[in-house]
């Protein structure tokens, strides 16, 4: 017997509920209808509009907050890697060995106790935080339904009373209806009207006590991170001053053209022969001497019985017919492919072409003949490949100042060199 009213009891509840939302359906039909009224609150309505928008950015503020807990993970994973690398690399007889691995044990327990510390005093707070918001939430909607209740329950009771053949038992038991489901109503709003104003307010100091706690974690970490970064380049430095005869050299770029002036030997010596002796320059229309500084006869200096008047018939002796003149062209001055100067940028007291100042940081040692050797502290100044297509990517090409005020000559002083090896002055 028990149990079949144990069953009872159940289906009538079930069959209660059912009808609770049949009820509740047609109220909301007949409100959107407009053809029953429907209780409004719009300070309350402001109150959700708040509760929802403080949600949503508490739960974006968890989610970024994971997020920087892993990349935080990810980087004392990095660091470790490092550290263990250069205990790998650091050899047992080299000095500060043991400190290294001080360091190393050091730097791998602050990462782990500035994470955990994130955890205990941002996470788990906010895991706090965010565990208010689902009970309020259906508390809210449990509110919207008896709301929806109480304004069913009034529309009937309103009903029955405005009916023309009126029944005092159905009215009677409409207003107990009404007075029952206003009140459950009531106790909700009154206590959600209290919790929603304070909960709203209660953002601004969680907001500030959380990024106060990761301000003030990640101050500390850094703190004590520098400490140990101080630690390691001391003892590094006193690696560099035991070993300091076995500095880290620097290299010059590969070259992989073939190199410039020994493409102009194998032309010079191409072209030695008489019968390309008189496949000279053609002189002006005007019929005035080549008097181009861009033009040079890369050849042995004419001899004196050939510096006659312009147009005198000038007999050519074998020495001179078998020393055939070289055209240098002039191309726009170019650095690594940009076109820079010009004869603006040409002064008296420069080579032609003249570009910029390089000094050299470190010395170079030529390893071809079209190389500038260089010391540090060598001044150095760059002017145009003749031939863009010959430049390397890396490599300038220049004449050292001092071989410049001395000699005045290109062909003999002028060669690449490595434009790591330099810096820019002027």
């Amino acid at each position: 017997m028990a149990e079949l009213g144990s069953k009872g009891v159940t289906a009538g509840k079930i069959a209660s509920n059912v009808q609770k939302k049949l009820t509740r359906a047609q109220e909301k039909v007949l409100q959107k209808l407009g053809k029953a009224d429907e209780t409004k609150d719009e300070q309350f309505e402001q109150c959700v509009q708040n509760f929802n928008k403080q949600l949503s950015e508490g739960t974006r503020l968890q989610k970024d907050l994971r997020t920087y807990l892993a990349s935080v993970k990810a980087m004392h994973e990095a660091s470790k890697k490092l550290t263990e690398c250069l205990q790998e690399v650091y050899e047992p007889d080299w000095p500060g060995r043991d400190d290294t691995n001080k360091i190393a044990e050091n730097n791998d327990l602050l990462w782990t106790d500035f994470h955990q510390k994130l955890v205990d005093q941002a996470l788990l707070t906010m895991d706090t935080y965010l565990g208010q918001f689902p009970d309020i939430k259906s508390r809210i909607a449990k509110r919207g339904r008896k709301l929806v209740d109480y304004d069913s329950a009034r529309h009937h009771f309103e009903a029955l009373q405005t009916a023309k053949k009126k029944d005092e038992t159905k009215i009677a038991k409409a207003e107990e209806e009404l007075v029952k489901a206003q009140k459950v109503f009531e106790e909700m709003n009154v206590d959600l009207q209290e919790e929603l104003p304070s909960l709203w307010n209660s953002r601004v100091g969680f907001y500030v006590n959380t990024f106060q706690s990761i301000a003030g974690l990640e101050e500390n970490f850094h703190k004590e991170m520098s400490k140990l970064n101080q630690n390691l380049h001391d003892v590094l430095l006193g690696l560099d001053k035991q070993y300091s005869g076995n500095a880290f050299p620097v290299k010059a770029q590969p070259r992989k053209k073939t190199k410039l002036f020994a493409r102009l030997r194998k032309k010079m010596s191409s072209d030695s022969t008489p019968a390309k002796a008189n496949k000279s320059p053609s002189p002006p229309p005007d019929g005035s001497p080549i008097t181009s500084p861009e033009t040079k006869t890369v050849n042995h200096e004419l001899e004196p019985s050939t510096l006659e008047a312009p147009g005198a018939s000038i007999p050519k002796s074998p020495s001179q017919s078998s020393l055939p003149a070289v055209v240098v062209e002039t191309f726009p001055a170019t650095v690594n492919g940009t076109v820079e100067g010009g004869a603006s940028s040409e002064r008296a007291d420069m080579p032609p072409g003249f570009l910029f100042k390089v000094q050299a940081m470190h010395d170079y040692t030529a390893t071809d003949t079209d190389e500038l050797q260089l010391k540090a502290g060598d001044v150095v100044l760059v002017i145009p490949f003749e031939n863009p297509e010959e430049q390397d990517e890396g490599w300038l090409m220049g004449v050292k100042e001092s071989d410049w005020i001395q000699h005045k000559e290109l062909d003999q002083c002028r060669g690449v060199f490595p434009e790591n090896f330099t810096e820019r002055v002027q």
